[in-house]
């Protein structure tokens, strides 16, 4: 018998199907789970914005039913694997040559950007003894350039993805999503992002010939660990030297700051094995090869005369918003389990009309610019 309810169409599917509307018979839910599409929406959105035993409890209050988290964990997690296996078609269609269309109008700027949070699973890891593992997170923005002096750069439209899979696998996607919104018709594509070396890698595999800025918030932040890691117990010649760093950075002086530093750096005296990741010694020389890499990805007066944006903050905001739902001392999932709710949030959280779009056709739209 299936249950109704005045703002569903239907909680539990059985001999009413047929009264889907015909792009709904065509949507393949799970076999395990008994709804229709509406109420298998509706069920997806609860357990993609909060806890499964809140999802539980906001389907009662309005459905007059009486499901528990667990329940509801089991068909959101089927729900959120089937957007998965859509996600990894996507994959395989294009490693096969065949990509997802692109916008109508040509992106005039679309700005990539890779990181990670931060999950906790239900087993520890062998090797750190830590239940804590990483997600990581994709984010394609599009832009209005600034004018390089007092217009900034205005995001427009930002889309996302994650998965607890390895850098590799984010890196598939990142690339599909960008395909999706106009990587090949953007005027110009930037890879913004902090200077992780899995970050880097997936450039290199995927991005290879699009620009690459490292985030300014993530490099000056680096220049202060170096500051406090030489002045450990003076505060105001932390704050200086910072200070003074900083500013060659902000002016496109990366490699003036990688030289400084080594300069400190020979005077404390190279690292020595024993030493901790926190000793002076070791957080100077590390900073002086941080800077001295990258410094190709730090023209930041370039970068902010051509009206780019120099900082990862929209990268920095998906994570947060995953994190939201995944992360919690409480929480402990899965690898399966978390990769299927990352799923369906990024389907929730991406500012397009893709999550309505996919509850009506079961694939994600055609992008606007």
């Amino acid at each position: 018998m299936a249950r109704w309810c005045w703002n569903s169409r239907v909680v539990v599917a059985g001999p009413v199907a047929g009264l889907f509307p015909p792009q709904e018979r065509d949507w393949g839910l799970p076999s395990e789970v008994p709804l229709s599409p509406g109420a298998a929406r509706r069920w997806a959105r609860e357990a993609a914005v909060q806890s499964f035993d809140n999802a539980a409890r906001a389907l009662n209050e309005d459905w007059r039913t009486s499901y528990d988290g667990k329940q509801v964990q089991r068909y959101a997690e089927a729900l959120g694997r089937t957007v998965v296996a859509g996600r990894q078609e996507e994959v395989h269609a294009y490693q096969a040559g065949q990509r997802p269309s692109g916008p109508a109008n040509d992106p005039e700027l679309l700005v990539i950007g890779m990181d990670g949070g931060r999950v906790q699973g239900r087993e520890k890891d062998p090797d750190s003894g830590s239940r804590w593992r990483e997600d990581k997170i994709a984010t394609v923005t599009s832009y209005r350039p600034g004018d390089g002096r007092r217009k900034k750069p205005q995001p427009l439209l930002t889309t996302m993805v994650a998965t607890m899979g390895d850098s590799q696998a984010l890196g598939l996607l990142a690339r599909v999503e960008a395909e999706r919104r106009g990587i090949r018709q953007a005027r110009r594509v930037l890879i913004l992002a902090d200077a992780g070396n899995w970050i880097d890698t997936q450039r290199e595999v995927h991005f290879p010939r699009h620009q690459r800025l490292v985030d300014y918030s993530h490099a000056s932040s680096h220049v202060y660990d170096a500051a406090k890691a030489i002045h450990p117990d003076h505060l105001e010649k932390q704050y200086a030297l910072g200070n003074d760093l900083e500013k060659l950075l902000w002016q496109g002086h990366a490699l003036a700051v990688a030289k400084v530093l080594e300069g400190w750096s020979q005077t404390l005296g190279p690292a020595q094995e024993q030493d901790p990741p926190s000793h002076p010694r070791r957080v100077v020389a590390q900073n002086a090869g941080y800077f001295a890499r990258h410094a190709q990805h730090m023209n930041y007066p370039q970068y902010r005369k051509r009206g780019w944006p120099i900082g990862s903050g929209v990268t920095e905001a998906a994570v947060k918003q995953f994190n939201k739902r995944v992360k919690g001392t409480e929480q402990f999932w899965s690898v399966d389990g978390a990769e299927a709710i990352l799923a369906l949030r990024g389907l929730w959280l991406s500012q397009d009309d893709r999550w309505d779009h996919y509850w009506l056709y079961g694939r994600l739209p055609r992008q606007p610019a």
